[in-house]
């Protein structure tokens, strides 16, 4: 096992875990990523060093996910076939826990390679956000959880959690995921299911040392890296809705036809709403023929047409009238219409990942002209 932790500009929280981690587990491999913090903490590293910890680093601060994939990469290449726990810098993350998620990581790796069966698992420590919790911690992990729920479907408790744990098979996906700072972390738990992984959640401790003091998350534009994935697809979708309830209004008023009002609209609001998933939403649509996913999203429509028609008839004979049937009938199928896009018509494949030749080309900026960044070892 080993444990990887991404640092900027780290306080004497970052030594104190180290220090813990030795005293519980002497023998365990500990790589340590610099995200770009500068000259004026290299006294840390150093002593970090010292410790008997790897640490890797770049000359600029590129962000979390960023560093989390050169971690990867580092470990991918220099210490293959091993399961990762990453942890935070800060302090939230109590050694019992690290040790909690990291049992339960190789407890799943092992029990999938003596059946050569099931899901490989990513594990996330989840906490409880109980007790003093700072506010902006609190309402960000309630928005991103509800935010991530009314698109997918899902229900993950604690979506913004640095605690989480990888068997090594799952290394070369990690390092293809995109996001470079708070929103990648985000944007594994969107990919993780269409890609074939299971997500497994361990019960810890909520920690905030001085309210969170350490912490480098800027709330507005950090918030909206992590949220643009949602957001994108909750806008496109508001935007499809409206045009469709508007047109479902003109034709009611034009015909007493329930069945001419909702497919009419449907029919013009999915092209909408297929155009814009596609160029804008789902970051891989463009790269799938339109006509062919055309026609398996206007399959979906149809199958989504019909559960809407039932619905919204089911609402009505219940006395509900046309326009909030309409609303809880949208509703209840956005998710499902989130996961089937997201998961099957605008994913990714898996020969279209690049290879970790590729992202290490990327990472250095090889591949767009932009000056390496200077990645240097001290292991």
């Amino acid at each position: 096992m080993i444990i990887l932790i991404p640092a900027y500009e780290p306080d004497q929280q970052l030594p104190a875990l180290i220090r813990s981690i030795r005293e519980a587990e002497p023998w365990a491999t500990v790589v340590v990523v610099d995200d770009g913090s500068g000259p004026a903490y290299r006294d840390m590293f150093d002593g970090v060093k010292a410790l008997g910890c790897h640490v890797i680093g770049y000359a600029q601060n590129r962000g979390k996910g960023f560093a989390l994939k050169t971690g990867f990469g580092f470990i991918a290449d220099h210490l293959p076939g091993r399961s990762v726990v990453c942890a935070d810098s800060d302090g939230q993350h109590t050694i019992a826990d690290i040790l909690r998620v990291a049992a339960a990581v190789q407890g799943d790796a092992a029990k999938s390679d003596a059946t050569k069966s099931g899901a490989a698992a990513m594990v996330l420590g989840t906490r409880s956000f109980t007790g003093n919790v700072p506010a902006r911690s609190r309402f960000g992990n309630t928005a991103t959880r509800l935010l991530f729920t009314l698109a997918t479907g899902e229900r993950i408790s604690d979506t913004q959690t640095g605690l989480r744990g990888y068997p090594a098979s799952m290394l070369p996906w990690l390092r293809s995921v995109h996001g470079e700072r708070y929103e990648y972390e985000l944007n594994l738990l969107l990919e993780a299911r269409q890609a074939g992984y299971a997500i497994k959640s361990v019960d810890i401790a909520t920690v905030y040392l001085n309210h969170n003091s350490g912490s480098h998350f800027r709330p507005l534009a950090d918030s909206a890296r992590i949220y643009a994935p949602l957001l994108k697809f909750l806008a496109s979708s508001f935007t499809a809705f409206l045009v469709d309830t508007v047109m479902f209004l003109i034709l009611s008023a034009a015909s007493d036809s329930l069945l001419l009002a909702v497919v009419g609209a449907r029919a013009v609001s999915s092209a909408v709403n297929f155009a814009v998933n596609r160029r804008m939403v789902f970051r891989h649509g463009r790269d799938k023929p339109a006509a062919r996913t055309g026609v398996r999203y206007f399959g979906l429509v149809v199958v989504l047409l019909a559960a809407n028609f039932g619905l919204i008839a089911a609402l009505e004979a219940a006395s509900v009238p046309a326009l909030p049937a309409k609303l809880l009938a949208e509703i209840a199928l956005l998710s499902v219409s989130y996961v089937v896009q997201q998961r099957y018509l605008f994913s990714r494949t898996t020969a279209s990942w690049p290879t970790a030749r590729e992202v290490d080309a990327a990472a250095a900026g090889e591949t767009s002209g932009e000056r390496p960044a200077n990645t240097h070892i001290r292991a």
